[in-house]
């Protein structure tokens, strides 16, 4: 869905100039999105803390982006409510909701500079021109952006453009902040690099953001906490080390990083803890360790379980060594991190895997 900015600005309606100092606490009750006979949204429940940074992280059709366009008052749930600061805004139109919301496309006017860009949403508000004047100043200094004050949009690169279109988004002080896959026309080096910028300028205006993305990486660096959706519903909500460290289905196991799931390992799986019914064994790639089979064991040999396997592949991916090892029925992967003392198998090699029996962990299926 691509939303320019002139369509959800109407001056008359506009909140007041004077502009907020906090986040606000945002509830989503019960609320059910339906066309026709499809629930893109079903029965969601969530409350985002104030000065929270929460993504919503999922596949295509998972109904992240119809939550977020739903808090955004661009499109009305079927049935539930939502609500910000403790008030319904179910009825309450998108230009009156008082949000920054940052599309993955700008949306910058493409007619104005950056600095009218910025100030568009306080002239809306009806700011005078020299306070205008003054709020630009700092927002561009605070975004890094002073000297391109005077410079089209067409003139900045794919970063500039996303930290202009940041800074129009937080330069009314909105208490929240709304991110629609913020980063996804930029590259990899430059997604990177914005997403510390993104922390920074959280850390420092400390407004209730959500962040819509399929960006697992992403949404491992900049929050606070995770909600992983699927088929319109929660799967799971915890804090990125939780969420990564202790999925708690197989579903958002494989989609939040890469796990090896043990659903016919052809050997004996040691753990220290007791499987439930309905769950199935896995660990991440790394926490496995790969050495020849006759190199000295580790020093907590007794905490961890050694298997013996055959190396099917070995990638090289700059930092990592990404291997294929078989092993009984199964194909694990194995990333380890490149060191110059380490050695280097290829396909064909005889080794042997070992992790610690606690980074055993058991999921639903």
């Amino acid at each position: 869905m691509t939303i320019h900015p002139s369509n959800t600005v109407l001056v008359e309606d506009m909140p007041s100039k004077s502009i907020s100092s906090t986040g606000a606490q945002i509830e989503f009750r019960a609320v059910t999105k339906m066309y026709g006979a499809l629930a893109a949204v079903r029965e969601l429940s969530l409350t985002v803390r104030q000065g929270e940074f929460l993504t919503i992280l999922g596949p295509s059709g998972s109904g992240k982006t119809t939550a977020l366009m739903l808090l955004a008052g661009f499109i009305a749930p079927t049935s539930g409510d939502i609500r910000i600061s403790g008030k319904s805004v179910g009825k309450v139109p998108s230009y009156r909701r008082d949000q920054g919301i940052v599309f993955q496309n700008y949306a910058l006017f493409p007619h104005l500079t950056v600095r009218r860009n910025l100030e568009f949403p306080l002239e809306m508000r009806g700011i005078k021109a020299v306070e205008r004047a003054e709020f630009t100043d700092r927002m561009l200094q605070r975004v890094h952006l002073e000297e391109f004050g005077n410079r089209m949009p067409s003139q900045l690169s794919g970063g500039q453009q996303q930290r202009v279109a940041l800074a129009r988004a937080l330069i009314a002080d909105p208490p929240v902040l709304l991110l629609d896959e913020p980063l996804g026309a930029l590259d990899r080096n430059l997604r990177e690099q914005m997403q510390l910028e993104i922390k920074r300028l959280h850390k420092e205006f400390g407004k209730t953001t959500i962040c819509v993305t399929h960006d697992q990486d992403e949404a491992l660096t900049l929050s606070d906490r995770i909600v992983v959706m699927r088929a319109g519903q929660i799967e799971q909500t915890d804090t990125p080390q939780a969420l990564y460290d202790r999925p708690a289905t197989r579903f958002v196991a494989n989609f939040l990083g890469e796990a090896n799931i043990f659903d016919n390992p052809g050997f004996e799986l040691q753990s220290d803890a007791t499987p439930s019914t309905g769950t199935v064994a896995m660990i991440r790639p790394e926490r496995i360790s790969v050495a020849s089979v006759d190199a000295p064991k580790r020093p907590d040999a007794e905490r961890r379980q050694f298997v013996t396997g055959v190396i099917a592949d070995m990638i090289y991916a700059g930092p990592l060594r990404k291997y294929q090892v078989l092993v009984g029925n199964s194909v694990l992967a194995v990333r380890e991190h490149v060191a110059s003392d380490q050695q280097i198998f290829g396909a064909g090699d005889k080794v042997r895997l070992d992790w610690l029996r606690s980074d055993l962990r058991f999921v639903k299926v």
